[in-house]
């Protein structure tokens, strides 16, 4: 019987570790990371070669540890994987991988065994290399596995390829195509640069118009980011995507490849055909190549036993606590979801943890 299973490796589950090794909790003992990746770097190990840590996204420093100098031309992938392999064993955190959790499950069994609410009673966790058995739960699964494919009509008669940020390598790897790219966010943005640099010809398609902005990304923003993403996950409401909250950053880079046409949307898919898109103006580009930039939603399947869903399909949330479970500590969720606040979210998952356990179990 452990005290609190930690469900992901990445910034997230590594706060929430260091934070319970640092208020007393044992390694192995009392705790453990289950992490489904064959080494260190979270969904950060997956990303693409071509994603350099000077275009990345802040990486954020993990509590005890700075990052310390690196190289703003090397693969952010690389450059995290080591960082987060140091961390690990500088702070002998008790990680144990490549574990795929299947399913979080309730031991809801009386005395005599019979089915029935038990206050107190285990999460069961199960995986593939055998089932824990925890008081608590932090998961900290992220985004990285769960892309967000939308549907358009005529998508099945498409004949060229598809792939989603998930899949994404290179822009040298779409040499000689036509390629579609749908979606509002950074990836898109920082995909049709790079097709562009390649000689490739894109067209983009957004829902909505792109959201740049010239404000300064200061505490004071990032604040208003997490209200405001709060505010929905409070209410049960899935949450929005990042960038629907915070905006595009209107760089040089960006207002150049506006002012080059590259970074200029055609709006709104209307349907597809087996060699193109149409939008919503009326206007076609004849695609071999789609790129779906569209986002990822909360992998959290493993915890439907655990039925957390509202009507509204998100989960009632306050700060990182489940208001349906609370042997369950949610991060990566909402306002936890970027670097923005997932030191944070683990950092109060850690301490949440600690006050319950803290608590007796009522008789």
């Amino acid at each position: 019987m452990l005290d609190v299973v930690i469900i992901g490796a990445g910034q997230a589950g590594l706060s929430a570790a260091y934070y319970l090794a640092r208020h007393g909790l044992i390694p192995e003992r009392d705790f453990v990371v289950l992490d489904a990746n064959s080494g260190p770097g979270g969904a950060w190990r997956h990303r693409w070669p071509s994603l350099t840590l000077g275009a990345a996204h802040a990486i954020h420093d993990l509590p005890g540890m700075k990052m310390g100098p690196a190289d703003t031309g090397e693969p952010a992938s690389a450059v995290v994987e080591r960082y987060y392999g140091r961390y690990e064993e500088a702070f002998g955190l008790p990680i144990h991988r490549p574990v795929n959790v299947r399913a979080v499950r309730p031991q809801e069994l009386n005395d005599d065994g019979a089915p029935g609410p038990v206050p107190g009673s285990p999460l069961t966790v199960e995986t593939d290399r055998g089932d824990y058995a925890s008081r608590l739960i932090i998961n900290a699964t992220g985004t990285w596995d769960k892309p967000h494919w939308p549907h358009y009509p005529g998508l099945e008669t498409f004949t060229g390829r598809q792939l989603h940020t998930h899949d994404f390598q290179a822009a040298s790897d779409f040499a000689g195509r036509r390629v579609l790219v749908v979606g509002a966010g950074t990836s898109a943005v920082q995909f049709l640069l790079q097709l562009s640099a390649e000689g490739v010809e894109t067209a983009w398609s957004t829902r909505r118009p792109p959201a740049f902005t010239t404000r300064e990304f200061n505490p004071d923003w990032g604040r208003e980011v997490e209200r405001r993403v709060n505010e929905r996950t409070a209410a049960g409401l899935p949450p929005l995507s990042v960038v629907g909250v915070t905006g595009l950053p209107l760089t040089p880079k960006y207002q150049n490849g506006i002012a080059a046409g590259t970074l200029v949307t055609r709006g709104p898919l209307r349907r597809l055909a087996p060699d193109a898109a149409f939008f919503e103006d009326g206007t076609r580009f004849a695609a071999d190549t789609i790129l779906w930039a569209t986002g990822f939603r909360a992998a959290l399947d493993h915890l439907s036993p655990l039925k957390l869903r509202e009507p509204g399909g998100g989960i009632v949330m306050d700060g990182v606590k489940v208001a349906r479970e609370p042997r369950l500590l949610l991060v990566g969720y909402g306002a936890s979801a970027s670097t923005l606040g997932a030191n944070r979210a683990g950092r109060a998952a850690a301490l949440a943890a600690i006050d319950q356990l803290s608590v007796p179990t009522p008789a």
